[in-house]
C-alpha cells in the first residue's frame, strides 16, 4: 500500500485506491486483538494522504490530515483496501472539506462518533463498504452496554482527557470480569 495506486475505470475514469490505515492506542492491543477486542484509531488514505477524526475543545473541525501510515501518537498495525473512487483529486478534496464540517472536534466521542465512525463513514461515502467490524468493536460494545459503563465515558464529548488512560479505563472495564486482563 505505499504508494498510491490509480487506474482507468472500464468508463474511462481515473480511479483511486481507498485504504483504510489501522493503529494500535497501546502495546495492550498484542494480546487482546486475539479476543476480538482492542482500542483502535483508523484513517482512510486517499490520493496520497491520510485523514482521521480527533477530538478538540473547538467547534471547528476535527478532521486531520497526515501522511500514511504515520499518525502521530498511535502504533500503526495494518493497512485494509476497501476499495477505490472515480473521484480526482480535487473533487476529493472538496468532498473531504464537506465531510469536515461534520466532524468538529468537540463532538468527538469515545462511543458515539469515535475516529472509527469518521473512517466508516467516509468508506461507505467513498465505496458502498463499511469498515471490518473488528476496528470499532470496543465502541460498539460500549453503546449497547452504555449504562455499565463509567461516569467519564457517558459524558457527550471528550474534553482534554488522555485518550490512552481513558481507553485503558474502557478496555478494563469489558475484559476483566471476564478474566482476560
Amino acid at each position: 500500500m505505499g504508494n498510491e495506486e490509480s487506474s482507468a475505470a472500464k468508463n474511462g475514469e481515473i480511479e483511486t485506491d481507498v485504504v483504510m490505515n489501522v493503529y494500535d492506542l497501546t502495546p495492550l492491543n498484542q494480546y487482546t486483538y486475539w479476543f476480538g477486542f482492542g482500542i483502535f484509531h483508523s484513517g482512510i488514505e486517499v490520493h496520497g494522504m491520510e485523514y482521521g477524526f480527533g477530538a478538540h475543545d473547538f467547534p471547528a473541525s476535527g478532521v486531520f490530515e497526515v501522511d500514511p501510515r504515520s499518525c502521530p501518537g498511535f502504533i500503526y498495525r495494518c493497512s485494509i483496501p476497501l476499495g477505490r473512487t472515480s473521484m480526482s483529486q480535487s473533487e476529493f478534496r472538496s468532498f473531504i472539506e464537506r465531510v469536515a464540517s461534520e466532524y468538529h472536534g468537540d463532538t468527538y466521542h469515545l462511543i458515539t462518533k469515535n475516529c472509527n465512525h469518521f473512517t466508516d463513514d467516509l468508506s461507505f461515502r467513498l465505496t458502498g463498504k463499511k469498515i471490518p467490524g473488528w476496528v470499532n468493536r470496543l465502541a460498539r460494545t460500549g453503546a449497547v452496554c452504555s449504562c455499565l459503563l463509567p461516569e467519564s465515558l457517558q459524558t457527550t464529548t471528550v474534553k482534554h482527557l488522555p485518550e490512552y488512560h481513558e481507553c485503558m479505563e474502557v478496555l478494563l472495564f469489558i475484559l476483566e470480569p471476564y478474566g482476560l486482563i
